[in-house]
């Protein structure tokens, strides 16, 4: 069994109605044995393994975030940069970006992020010129009602105002969020139209704005600025030749750890399976 797979074991299941019974193999595991193994696992990386909980909305992301803090203040030594900060602003800094490293380590294709241009309420202010219609007294003559051939236009004055309503936002639809999909759809994966139409037949190329990963990343500049604006300023060329090597370290450290908690859990039931067939 493998992370993905013990993604099952923290959701309720619908019951069935049937007669037929339970799996009784000698490899199936029960929730005895899948209990043990999350808590081998966890005793050995548990550093990937609360990543991935929190990535799939099981548990917080408060004990995930502070163990990347943790690693990142214990790497911060070989970064000139950050070792030459003081003890307060280095702390911040490398939280911030431990915060961000895990925010972009956490994306898929199926997650969302909130809408920048309505700021997550789904509407936005828009002007627009409405029409409308004025009487000189402020209300119509009570002549008007009873004289034939007379109409409104003679009376009513019609000027256009310039108006702030509030529209639907047209980059979510109204909803507030919006996907972290690539325009490949989350499959990494678009129609090569030159080596199609050589070909004859439908050729697949790697997303070249999303590198095949089916998602977009969070970007560099964002979180430049968000250090800018809470704990100090950096500038772009000081940003990408110091600190942001140090960031892509904590986001490459996540799928790291993620990747030894996977191999320890296959371990774990691997063995427990190995075990029941000798037995």
């Amino acid at each position: 069994m493998n992370l993905e797979n013990s993604i099952k074991f923290f959701a309720p299941k619908s019951p069935m109605f049937s007669d037929s019974p339970r799996a009784t193999a000698s490899d199936s595991l029960t929730i005895t044995d899948v209990m043990a193994s999350f808590g081998l696992t966890e005793a050995q990386a548990r550093f990937g393994f609360e990543l991935f909980l929190s990535k799939h909305g099981i548990t917080t992301s408060d004990r995930a975030v502070e163990m990347l803090t943790d690693f990142g203040l214990s790497q911060a030594v070989l970064y000139r940069a950050i070792a030459e900060l003081e003890n307060d602003i280095k702390r911040d800094l490398v939280q911030l970006l431990a915060t961000f490293a895990y925010q972009d380590y956490s994306r898929s294709a199926a997650s969302t992020r909130q809408c920048p241009c309505c700021g997550g309420s789904g509407f936005t202010d828009a002007e627009v010129f409405t029409n409308k219609t004025y009487y000189p007294d402020g209300k119509p003559p009570k002549w008007a009602h009873c004289t034939k051939g007379v109409f409104p236009s003679y009376w009513e004055e019609v000027k256009a105002k310039r108006e702030v309503v509030r529209v639907l936002c047209k980059s979510c639809d109204g909803k507030g969020k919006i996907s972290n999909a690539c325009r490949c759809h989350g499959k990494g994966k678009v129609l090569d139209k030159e080596q199609s139409d050589l070909q004859g037949v439908p050729v697949m190329k790697s997303c070249p704005k999303c590198s095949g990963r089916g998602y977009a990343r969070l970007p560099g500049e964002t979180v430049r600025r968000a250090a800018g604006y809470a704990v100090m300023a950096i500038s772009e060329p000081t940003w990408r030749r110091s600190f942001k090597p140090f960031y892509e370290l904590l986001i490459i450290q996540c799928h790291k750890e993620e990747a030894h908690a996977d191999d320890m859990l296959l371990k774990v039931t691997r063995n427990r399976e190995n075990l029941e067939k000798i037995n």
